[in-house]
């Protein structure tokens, strides 16, 4: 079979255990959609992270097309359903970054809870505030995670550890409670979490979710974690909340306005709202990166290549 891959994917194990099992690897560099439509036809498989969006049109230029390879958990940029009429296969590995998601936003709440960016920032200035950077504990604390998938599990274990009181919410998934964690129904969360953690894909059932509606169901402030996808929070909504104080912090990896591919980060600076997390030090921010280490992308690249391999095997 003939792979195109439309990203590039560091380290190459993906490319080399591909190659060792017989497939045809080929590269396309630009960005160019009319150019790759082109010579789409010539493909079985497409690997690809974020480059495109792969929509009807697209796939009307790929008649061959027997998978499509995605290296990193969210499919949004996919239009699966269009894909499975046309009898194509999604694949992607949201078991390889799983950990680093998790490890990400207890770092990023850590952070947040110690003051460390501002105090960081003080003593490089010679400046030592002792009480006014004192921090707050996780220990005892409340948290709410949403989703119980790849991120939201590992994200349970992780926190166990510190000895935080743990529920978690999941509408399509049950009787997955343990001794380190309780399997809770939404309106617990709302009553009793000092800290959510948001781990969904975004969907047309979850864009915009986490809106001023939503945010006002909690009986107490809390803290806000999203390492899963940009649009599920409204910024305005978010920022709204910090400004009242129902929101007392937030760990963003992501942000409503980014592009699918991030290729123009600058563009939305000037939007207030997003001004105001900005300079905020009640905000801790990162450019989508939480899946981002290098054991990540190893463990990403070689359970996909174990997917494609068992997948087109299957056709054989």
């Amino acid at each position: 079979m003939h792979i195109l891959f439309i990203d590039t994917l560091p380290p190459n194990t993906l490319e080399q255990a591909l190659r060792n099992n017989g497939f045809e690897i080929s590269y396309f560099e630009g960005k160019d959609k009319t150019l790759l439509f082109q010579s789409l036809h010539r493909y079985d498989g497409l690997v690809i992270r974020s480059k495109f969006v792969i929509d009807r049109d697209f796939l009307d230029h790929a008649p061959n097309l027997k998978f499509i390879a995605r290296a990193g958990a969210g499919m949004e940029n996919i239009d699966v359903k269009a894909a499975k009429e046309r009898g194509i296969k999604c694949l992607h590995s949201p078991e390889g970054n799983r950990d680093a998601v998790a490890e990400q936003a207890i770092g990023m709440l850590l952070m947040l809870f110690n003051r460390l960016r501002t105090a960081d920032q003080e003593v490089r200035e010679g400046i030592w505030r002792r009480f006014e950077n004192m921090g707050t504990e996780i220990m005892a604390k409340t948290i709410g995670i949403i989703g119980y998938g790849n991120t939201g599990s590992r994200m349970a274990r992780k926190l166990a550890g510190f000895d935080a009181n743990i529920l978690i919410y999941d509408k399509y998934k049950s009787d997955f409670g343990s001794d380190l964690y309780k399997e809770a129904s939404l309106e617990e969360i709302y009553r009793q979490a000092d800290i959510l953690s948001l781990h969904i894909p975004l969907t047309d059932e979850t864009k915009g979710w986490i809106n001023d509606s939503f945010i006002h169901q909690f009986h107490k402030p809390f803290y806000l974690i999203n390492t899963s996808r940009g649009p599920i929070v409204q910024t305005d909504a978010l920022v709204r909340a910090l400004q009242e104080g129902k929101i007392l912090g937030a760990c963003l990896d992501v942000i409503e306005y980014e592009s699918h591919n991030f290729d123009n980060p600058s563009a939305f600076h000037s939007i207030p709202a997003y001004q105001y997390l900005l300079s905020s030090d009640k905000v801790i921010m990162s450019p989508h990166i939480a899946g981002w280490t290098h054991e990540a992308f190893a463990k990403m690249n070689t359970i996909l290549a174990e997917k494609i391999i068992r997948y087109t095997e299957s056709l054989s």
